[in-house]
């Protein structure tokens, strides 16, 4: 007997289709009306486009959760405006001991960058710690600095900058690896309390069609957390995890990480709901900071940004872990550091040879690459790259949201770079176009995790208000190249395509049904359209209120 029946739909990807049987998790037919005949549950789709659940392909799960608890600073636009969000919740939170918050935007601040000064005005009393919105920059109050140790003495430390006056002293601005230096001091919540907070994100999740999420930094500690919550049977979404692959340690150390990795990720590799086998490493930072790795200098500049890695240490560091199996993903935003992940694949597949059957569960689909590493963000490439993608079968992980064309957003990462680089950046249409397949994601908390805003901004090139304001029409994509990146396009990158990604018999049953066919009404209103029902392994996780 079917579990679950939706009627009345579009259904996406099978022309005339109209309705979707599921059965023990599993879609069971695709067809017209006779295949929901005798289901325990009919849902009345009511005409809306009926698709398989949106994936995420980047997401940082727990620290959005988290940071969901703190001062929402993102997309405000003046200091005032920060500060009173600021003031406010620091007032209404009187119990905790720091004050936290996320999301600011370099443009708000006079010279792009905040300062202590700032953030003691609003709270003068106890340690403050604002994140910006990108996560590569954050801001301490004279408290919090005076907790770590922060003196004219204190050195920068690796691939970090501590932003500093014309007299050496701390200005409150961290930048890069110099925020470990407050991030270490900064309380943790509990397990428990944690368990609160993803409950809480996994509600909005499902809401905007979310079944499926990867995240893209997990430390050994949080995987083990994350399978206690699976245990428990509170993993609401197929969630897969990368460990970190950081520099700072030798070939040796490298190894020795990788076998205690491998011992704890290994065993989960292609679960259904929680899965491991990929390592997650920084080429470089960003481009609003000046520390993503370009070809050539910043405007106005000498520097050529901030790399992470000796491209020697990163090539080994990679072929270690490809030979043993592993998937990679490199953080590269700038075109030098895209080129230094591609290459560093490159040498991986030159010392290794091929990937050749499944041996440890990577759920390569036959004819399709079985080296499926990946590059995140991808917002600069020459154009000599592009090709290199489809060639290697490197998957390009983009956020389409990063590229929001408002001034405030976009305004900083364009004049650092100078409008000629600027039209080429985004470039999913052309490494699509040359083979390459492209994975949307949000990066969430950098950005809201609504998929609805990534594929306005795939599509559109505008803001959420339909603004041009610079967007670049050459990068757009279709419609259903857009849903297609962010659904079989994600799985890919997961090594899951035969799992879900596609509404079609055999197919987990993650499904998710809009409240209109957005296809038939166009890319003018992706933004409006909302999700009316959201169903997991064949259960029913958000139904809005009277559909059928």
């Amino acid at each position: 007997m079917t579990d679950l029946a939706i009627v009345n739909g579009i259904v996406y990807g099978t022309p005339g289709a109209t309705c979707v049987a599921i059965e023990g998790g599993r879609i069971a037919a695709v067809g017209g009306r006779d295949v929901a005949s005798g289901a325990a549950e009919t849902v009345d789709a009511r005409g809306g486009l009926v698709l398989p659940g949106f994936e995420d392909a980047h997401i940082h799960l727990l620290s959005g959760a988290r940071e969901a608890n703190g001062a929402l600073l993102y997309p405000l636009e003046t200091v005032a405006e920060i500060q009173a969000r600021i003031r406010d919740h620091a007032a209404a939170h009187p119990e905790h001991p720091w004050v936290l918050g996320r999301g600011w935007l370099y443009a708000a601040f006079p010279g792009e960058l905040p300062t202590a000064a700032l953030l003691d005005a609003v709270v003068p009393d106890r340690p403050a710690w604002m994140s910006c919105f990108d996560g590569h920059t954050s801001w301490a109050n004279t408290a919090a600095m005076r907790l770590a140790g922060i003196t004219r003495e204190t050195p920068d430390p690796p691939a970090g900058v501590i932003v500093r006056d014309a007299d050496g002293n701390a200005t409150g601005a961290f930048k890069e690896e110099a925020q470990a230096l407050i991030d270490r001091i900064v309380p943790q919540p509990t397990e428990a309390d944690d368990r609160v907070s993803i409950r809480r994100a996994l509600a909005g999740l499902h809401a905007t069609g979310i079944t499926a999420a990867q995240d893209a930094w997990l430390d050994p500690g949080e995987l083990a957390a994350w399978q206690r919550v699976h245990a428990d049977g509170e993993l609401g979404l197929r969630f897969r995890g990368a460990l970190i692959m950081e520099p700072g340690q030798s070939l040796a150390e490298w190894r020795d990480r990788l076998d205690a990795y491998e011992a704890q990720a290994f065993p989960l590799r292609g679960g259904s709901f929680l899965d491991a086998g990929i390592l997650k490493g920084f080429v470089d930072g960003v481009v609003d900071s000046r520390t993503a790795a370009l070809l050539a200098p910043y405007e106005d500049d000498t520097s050529t940004g901030l790399p992470a890695w000796e491209p020697d240490q990163l090539d080994a560091f990679v072929a270690e872990a490809d030979r043993r199996g592993w998937q990679v993903e490199l953080h590269a935003i700038g075109d030098r550091g895209v080129r230094m992940a591609l290459d560093a694949y490159e040498h991986a597949g030159r010392t290794n040879g091929p990937w050749t059957g499944d041996p440890h569960g990577r759920g390569a689909t036959p004819g399709t690459h079985a080296r499926r590493h990946r590059v995140e963000h991808v917002e600069m490439i020459d154009a000599a790259d592009i090709p290199r993608f489809g060639r290697l079968g490197v998957v390009a992980s983009m956020q389409p949201y990063h590229g929001d064309p408002s001034p405030m957003q976009i305004g900083p990462w364009a004049a650092n770079i100078g409008p000629v680089r600027a039209r080429s950046a985004w470039s999913w249409r052309s490494i699509r176009a040359a083979g390459g397949v492209v994975a949307l994601g949000s990066d969430w908390p950098v950005v809201p995790y609504d998929p609805f805003i990534a594929l306005n901004g795939a599509v559109n090139r505008t803001t959420t208000r339909g603004l041009p304001e610079g967007g670049w029409s050459d990068e757009k994509l279709t419609l259903p190249d857009a849903l297609e990146a962010y659904t079989a396009g994600s799985a890919h990158a997961a090594f899951a395509e035969h799992r879900r990604g596609r509404v079609a018999p055999g197919m987990d049953a993650d499904v998710i049904v809009l409240d209109r066919d957005l296809l038939a009404a166009g890319p003018s209103a992706i933004i409006g359209t909302g999700v009316a029902l959201s169903v997991l392994d064949g259960r029913i996780v958000h139904r809005t209120e009277g559909l059928a």
